[in-house]
């Protein structure tokens, strides 16, 4: 569905910069548009952090149409991230062709180059031949060189999101979320993922919707970079692995399946393929190892969307039951641990 421009930009802090923006990028990509009122707008559906356009315009031949995307930042999403750092790792990871490039900035968003692929779908995750792309793509992924020293970014992250929830949570949330426990569940995770575990360049958020194929070459690209940073690369495994139990295109986009999470076969397949795909044969011995720590990682992942949802309740608009997400995150982090670090303290009100 196509919509005004003026439509797009109603609520924004300032729709005239947008439109300069939007004006000088297609001056620089050698197109003219006299009437920037034209220009078609389509929305793209599935983004929870940002609001996420396709914009077209005619090329200046007029034989075809010109697509960017514009994506507008989330209200009170500054929380999660730093946007400036964010903006030089879409940067850097452009320069290493991993990417969409950035064609121009505003102060509530930017425009992006339009990748000519398809967004995957849920059902696509659990395709062998695309998961094995996948799983081929994220091992170059973590390979990646960028900039700042190569250390874990995770536990404190989740320690920085757990004193914002504890700020801005009523009582009554605080209460049911147990956030008073949480300090020590982070500090007992932490301790024992302790030994050491490869750390590569993880996105931290592979859901579906952030993975495109081109159907004819059947290349991926991985993209939305506001979540990437150093961590072990089991992490970034277990987190796309959660992510199976996901359909964010459906009426009810924030209930999560859990019957969907991959099989013990299905995790060792991709393990395997992930490990292979720099032209080493892993031993059976590797692969149940990173698959084990996978599984572990799984729980520090339940933490860090449970945390996610819960703020975003309070400083997100966009339509999603961010509240009720952040539950069945915790419900599972409170039902898996006792199965995968063999402990008998389970008692939460996510059991009740």
């Amino acid at each position: 569905m196509a919509i005004k421009t003026i439509d797009l930009l109603k609520g924004c802090a300032s729709p005239e910069e947008i439109m300069e923006v939007l004006a000088s990028v297609a001056l620089e990509l050698g197109d003219v548009t006299d009437d920037m009122d034209a220009l078609q707008v389509v929305p793209l559906k599935g983004a929870m952090t940002n609001e996420v356009f396709q914009i077209n315009w005619p090329t200046k031949n007029g034989d075809s149409l010109r697509k960017v995307l514009v994506r507008l930042y989330g209200e009170g999403v500054e929380i999660f991230f730093n946007r400036e750092e964010e903006i030089r790792t879409f940067e850097c990871i452009s320069k290493h062709g991993q990417g969409p490039r950035l064609l121009g900035r505003f102060s509530t968003g930017r425009v992006e180059e339009f990748i000519h692929a398809r967004t995957l779908s849920a059902a696509d995750l659990r395709d062998p031949e695309i998961s094995a792309l996948i799983a081929s793509k994220m091992r170059e992924f973590h390979n990646l060189h960028m900039p700042g020293p190569m250390k874990v970014q995770l536990w404190q992250r989740i320690r920085n999101w757990l004193s914002q929830a504890k700020r801005l949570c009523s009582p009554k949330d605080s209460k049911k979320f147990e956030l008073k426990y949480l300090d020590e569940e982070i500090n007992m995770l932490e301790k024992s993922s302790d030994r050491c575990q490869e750390i590569g360049f993880c996105h931290n958020d592979l859901q579906y919707g952030n993975i495109m194929m081109d159907e004819e070459t059947r290349s991926i690209t991985i993209i939305d970079y506001e979540y990437a940073s150093y961590n072990p690369i089991a992490y970034d495994l277990a987190n796309h692995f959660c992510e199976m139990a996901a359909n964010y295109h459906t009426d009810t986009p924030h209930v999560l399946d859990y019957c969907k999470y991959p099989s013990l076969e299905e995790r060792k397949r991709f393990v395997r393929i992930y490990l292979s795909s720099e032209g080493k044969r892993p031993s059976n011995e590797e692969v149940e190892q990173l698959v084990e720590d996978v599984e572990k990682y799984t729980l520090a992942n339940h933490l860090f969307w449970g945390l996610w949802g819960l703020i975003s309740s309070y400083v997100n608009k966009i339509d999603f039951d961010y509240k009720e997400y952040a539950s069945q995150r915790f419900r599972q982090y409170w039902l898996r641990k006792p199965i995968l670090l063999d402990s008998t303290h389970s008692a939460s009100y996510m059991d009740l």
